[in-house]
């Protein structure tokens, strides 16, 4: 196990570009055009707000911890890299991963409690008289031959590292307020549903959200109230960030994002990382207003029952 991010598998093996993300992903749709087509999917950031839904009820059932659970999102992610989804039961990898997760995360919980939570939460359907077809087998040898396809598929690389470890160190050196750092972690948690975790290291995402949550002046509504819109949240963060290395004029005391600014321009960071990755950020905010729940859900369903994958 790598003792830290900079020696680990997950910074070697599974940080990538865009365009490799996007090459990666038209070379899986290519390979079956056919099924493509047939079976039309939302985009890969609508999908991946579905997924994090559904393995919030998940481990609220189980009682899973919040990091286990972000790592079965990164788990997911990594899966899909390598596996079109259509050719998948998506009800079973969530649940695999989230079972792979928290035996990673040491909070394990045993197979058959698993398999029962997930079969009560994806029932599938039924009529008057009979089970249609259910989403969720109860046979648990399918969720164990899931999991070593996981485990194959990410070549036993299983170790991640979280931002919520630099998040932590960060937010003595700048001073933030129970309520700044509460909504840095929630946009750290957001971030899982981006291709954020695949692309930068760890402690960029924590000094994204740290910059976001200062700009944002959070209050007791949530992210997206508090930054009134997606645009002037990327206008704040622009301004906060063209400040980098310029000292405020005067006697009076810095604010807290100056001071950020001040202290990247003094590091060794790559500030042009920090900028992309807040776009990103920002561009997830103004695409999951446009989420729609029931509409994914019948797509991602729709697959599943027409080719058997419950089975």
């Amino acid at each position: 196990m790598a003792a830290n991010y900079w020696e680990s598998t997950q910074r070697r093996h599974w940080q990538f570009t865009r365009q490799q993300l996007e090459d990666m992903r038209k070379k899986l749709e290519e390979e079956d055009q056919n099924l493509v087509k047939m079976y039309p999917l939302p985009e890969v950031r609508h999908q991946a707000i579905y997924f994090n839904q559904q393995i919030a009820r998940l481990g609220k059932r189980l009682g899973v911890r919040q990091q286990a659970m972000v790592t079965a999102q990164l788990y997911i992610r990594r899966f899909y890299l390598k596996v079109e989804i259509r050719r998948t039961n998506p009800y079973l990898v969530i649940a695999t991963a989230v079972y792979l997760a928290c035996k990673m995360e040491e909070c394990p919980h045993h197979i058959r409690l698993v398999v029962s939570e997930g079969r009560s939460l994806w029932p599938g359907m039924s009529d008057t008289e009979r089970i249609i077809f259910n989403f969720f087998s109860s046979d648990t040898s399918k969720l164990g031959e899931c999991e070593f396809f996981l485990i194959s598929e990410m070549s036993s690389q299983m170790i991640i590292h979280h931002p919520y470890r630099s998040l932590t160190s960060l937010q003595g050196i700048f001073s933030l307020t129970l309520e700044e750092s509460a909504l840095a972690w929630s946009i750290i948690n957001d971030h899982y549903m981006t291709d954020l975790p695949l692309l930068f290291a760890p402690h960029i995402i924590a000094i994204t959200s740290i910059l976001l949550a200062l700009v944002l002046r959070p209050n007791t509504t949530g992210v997206q109230s508090a930054s009134g819109s997606a645009s002037s949240m990327a206008s704040a963060a622009h301004s906060a960030l063209s400040s980098v290395g310029n000292e405020k004029q005067g006697g009076g005391p810095r604010s807290k994002v100056q001071k950020l600014a001040n202290w990247l321009a003094e590091s060794n960071i790559n500030i042009e990382n920090v900028v992309d990755c807040t776009q990103e950020v920002i561009s997830f905010y103004e695409v999951q207003e446009q989420y729609n729940e029931k509409l994914t859900r019948e797509q991602i369903n729709r697959f599943v029952k027409a080719r058997g994958l419950d089975k």
